[in-house]
């Protein structure tokens, strides 16, 4: 599994998208092994800031070359911010998607959500064993 980027800073989901808090700050995106698994994408639906998103349940889509896939919400939390640069720029993703192809940024409601997310060692286990 080396060769997927696995930030230690992040927690992450079995529908392979990763959540991480700096400071007040909470912002969600797709794994590297989701965006490489995609291939090239080239369309992003969001949902609109102010809406509420629920944990596992879908809340946008992402389209690439090879396939439309839905995004299912990390936790629950009211949706603060979406990343606009991907309107013009989906591309941003597969370049950099711990960083500037975030999707999201989220005020999580339900603080023991995290609980069940994956820290980056059971993420790391989980690939090896969904690829065998």
């Amino acid at each position: 599994m080396s060769e997927y980027t696995i930030p230690d800073d992040s927690l992450y989901t079995e529908q392979d998208e990763w959540i991480r808090s700096d400071g007040a700050r909470t912002f969600v995106g797709i794994t590297d092994y989701a965006q490489s698994q995609l291939g090239d994408i080239v369309f992003v639906e969001l949902p609109a800031v102010g809406s509420m998103i629920n944990k596992d349940e879908p809340y946008g889509v992402i389209e690439s070359v090879k396939a439309v896939s839905d995004l299912f919400a990390p936790v629950t939390g009211e949706v603060i911010a979406i990343n606009e640069e991907l309107n013009d720029a989906p591309e941003r993703i597969n370049e950099d998607c711990y960083g500037d192809g975030w999707l999201l940024e989220i005020a999580p409601t339900e603080d023991s959500e995290r609980e069940a997310l994956l820290e980056p060692s059971a993420y790391t286990k989980f690939l090896a064993e969904r690829d065998e």
